[in-house]
């Protein structure tokens, strides 16, 4: 039953028996409740294009920019067929929360963080989340999972000799699997509003399909308990998208809504990420930035605000040097 669970059990490991070609993520963001520190925790497991090397590992990101890569053999990695929970080493992610148990030569990483209920994006028997059917289509670049768009966070992670409380945070955890990351993309991400809820995550991004590519697009945001869905297996278009080294600008809509993304403020440090299954790719991405987002509802051809505000202390990449998603200043 494992092959047929995980597909519609997005926060399984979903590489199988795979040795080759492949990585797999889970990406685990904490917010402290006033946001004067954030940490994003990221396992996973590597295997090279020809299958002579693999690594599973877990990579740290903090306010501010520092990265941390603690790299273990493959077989420190193991995962359940039956419901979410993962291990490298000492270190344990599950539904309920994270332990870390982490050491190199610049020091330990320890502690452990629970977690509140999650939201999630939904899962159906024809779109099991957030990438619909496209979920179905084998052999794509990356496949993408959002497994909580808010919850609570509480608990301790030192890292050396600072101390970083998260009792009252928030929490956000998405995944990727696949063989590469795209050649261009944006995403953003944040649910520390001015009010407690809400939430917004989006990505665009240059998709190989058949001979060419297209520029794809999701996007969510959550506003009391209703989760708005955006994304080109929805009808959704992507209106405009704008970057610069330190933001851009993104409008997508659709028949009924329109949701309008300014991103600012990213001060990155650089991540490893994956290129043919190797962690050998670079990623740059701040928790420093803001999302300012506005929600409206069109009507009769008419736009009228739902929602309008600014996230702070926001995950945000900005890989589009090449121009390959639009403008690009």
């Amino acid at each position: 039953m494992y092959p047929l669970r995980r597909i519609w059990t997005p926060a399984l490991y979903q590489g199988g028996s795979r040795s080759r070609r492949y990585f797999e993520g889970w990406y685990f963001k904490l917010v402290a409740a006033g946001g004067e520190h954030a940490l994003a925790i990221i396992p996973g497991v590597s295997f090279s294009a020809d299958g002579t090397a693999s690594h599973a590992f877990v990579q740290l990101i903090e306010s501010g920019g520092r990265t941390r890569y603690f790299a273990y053999p493959s077989s420190a990695f193991s995962f359940d067929q039956r419901e979410f929970a993962v291990r490298i080493a000492g270190n344990s992610f599950s539904r309920t929360g994270v332990t870390l148990d982490l050491a190199d030569e610049y020091g330990v990483v320890t502690g452990s963080i629970d977690f509140g209920p999650w939201s999630p994006w939904p899962v159906t028997l024809s779109s099991p989340g957030i990438m619909g059917p496209f979920r179905f289509v084998p052999g794509m670049e990356t496949y993408h999972g959002v497994l909580s768009m808010d919850h609570g966070t509480s608990g301790v992670i030192t890292i050396g000799e600072r101390v970083l409380g998260f009792d009252g945070g928030r929490g956000y955890i998405e995944k990727d699997w696949g063989r590469s990351f795209p050649s261009s993309w944006v995403w953003a991400q944040s649910n520390r509003f001015e009010r407690t809820g809400v939430s917004v995550t989006a990505s665009v991004a240059r998709i190989p399909w058949m001979t060419g590519a297209f520029v794809g697009h999701i996007a969510g945001m959550l506003l009391d308990g209703e989760l708005y869905r955006f994304a080109t297996y929805t009808g959704a278009r992507l209106e405009s998208v704008a970057t610069r080294p330190d933001g851009a600008e993104i409008v997508i809509r659709d028949r009924h809504r329109e949701l309008e993304l300014h991103l600012s403020g990213a001060t990155p440090g650089a991540l490893k990420s994956p290129t043919l299954g190797s962690m050998e790719g670079r990623t740059d991405e701040s928790l420093d930035g803001t999302i300012h987002a506005t929600l409206r509802v069109v009507r009769g051809g008419r736009a009228s605000v739902l929602f309008e505000g600014t996230g702070r202390t926001a995950g945000i990449e900005i890989m589009n040097e090449a121009g390959e998603l639009g403008q690009a200043r």
